[in-house]
C-alpha cells in the first residue's frame, strides 16, 4: 500500500502541473497570433476602405470599414460587423468580404486585441470591447442602417461575434464553422472546465438569440466538429443549418453557392431587400 499511494501522490502531482501548464499556455494555443504574418503593406491607405481606430482599454484598435456599393441617395444601408478566425487577420477579409458591399450592405472588419497593428493583448474580455466599441461607432453612422446590423463569425470568430450579441442588438446572426463552448474541448485534454479563461459560451447566447440564426459547418470539419455545427443549430429558435462536405480550412468549398446561400438567408430574413444589388 505504501508503494501505490506514492504512486498515487506522483500521479496527481503529475497532473496538477499538467493543468498548470494547460492554464497558462491557453490563450497562446487560443490566440496564435504569433503565427500570423502582418503585411506591411496593408498599412497604406486601400482603395474603398476606410481605416478607423478604437480607443479601448487594451489599447488602440484597427477596423476597416467597407461602404455599401449604393447608388447616391439610397439611404443607409445593412451593414456586417465580421469577426475573424483565430491564426488570421483583417486584412484577409477584404477580397472575400467584398460581395457583402455588392449585395447593398456595408463591411466592418475588426481587428481583434493583440492582432496585426492592434494594441494590447487577446482575451474573450478584451476582444469583446472591441467588438462593442466598433458597433457603437458603426450603427451612429449615417450611411448604416443602426436596425441592420449583421454579425458573422468565423472559427474563433464565431465566439467572438456570440460575445457581441450578448451585449448588442443584431437583425442576424451567421456562424460559420463554430463551436458550442471552448469548455466542451476541456473533457477532451482532461481538465476540468472552470480553467478555460475564455470560454465563449456560444451555445447559451445561441438559445436566447430571438433572432434568424445561419449555422454553416462542414461534415469532415477536423478541428471544430461537425457536431458542434448540429448542436447550435438545435438551440436556435430560428436557426437554419448549411452542411458542406469540406474540412474546417476548405470550408466553403464553393464560393459562389455560399454566397447565394447568404444572399437567400438575409432576404427570407428581410436584413435586405429587391433595392439591394445581386451579384
Amino acid at each position: 500500500m505504501p508503494g501505490f499511494a506514492k504512486i498515487a501522490s506522483w500521479t496527481l502531482l503529475i497532473y496538477l502541473a499538467y493543468c498548470c501548464v494547460l492554464f497558462l499556455m491557453q490563450r497562446h494555443i487560443l490566440f496564435p497570433r504569433h503565427l500570423v504574418v502582418t503585411d506591411p503593406a496593408a498599412q497604406k491607405d486601400i482603395p474603398g476602405v476606410e481605416r478607423i481606430w478604437l480607443n479601448t482599454n487594451a489599447g488602440k484598435v484597427e477596423t476597416w470599414f467597407m461602404p455599401a456599393a449604393t447608388g447616391k441617395g439610397a439611404g443607409p444601408a445593412p451593414a456586417v460587423i465580421f469577426a475573424h478566425g483565430n491564426a488570421e487577420l483583417i486584412d484577409y477579409g477584404i477580397e472575400e468580404l467584398k460581395v457583402f458591399t455588392q449585395l447593398g450592405i456595408g463591411v466592418l472588419l475588426v481587428e481583434y486585441p493583440g492582432y496585426g497593428r492592434s494594441e494590447g493583448k487577446p482575451s474573450q474580455k478584451s476582444i469583446t470591447q472591441a467588438l462593442v466599441a466598433a458597433y457603437d461607432i458603426l450603427v451612429a453612422r449615417e450611411d448604416v442602417h443602426p436596425s441592420r446590423i449583421i454579425f458573422y463569425g468565423r472559427s474563433i470568430g464565431g465566439g467572438a461575434i456570440c460575445a457581441l450579441a450578448a451585449e448588442r442588438a443584431s437583425a442576424a446572426l451567421i456562424l460559420m464553422s463554430t463551436f458550442t463552448s471552448v469548455r466542451s474541448y476541456a473533457l477532451k485534454h482532461l481538465v476540468p472546465g472552470f480553467l478555460i479563461r475564455d470560454p465563449f459560451d456560444n451555445l447559451a447566447v445561441v438559445a436566447s438569440y430571438s433572432g434568424p440564426v445561419l449555422i454553416i459547418h462542414g461534415r469532415k470539419d477536423e478541428l471544430i466538429p461537425y457536431k458542434h455545427g448540429v448542436a447550435l443549430y438545435h438551440a436556435a429558435k430560428n436557426g437554419k443549418l448549411i452542411s458542406y462536405e469540406c474540412g474546417h480550412n476548405d470550408c466553403p468549398p464553393n464560393w459562389d453557392s455560399f454566397w447565394k446561400e447568404i444572399e437567400s438567408f438575409l432576404r427570407q430574413s428581410e436584413v435586405i431587400g429587391n433595392f439591394t444589388r445581386r451579384f
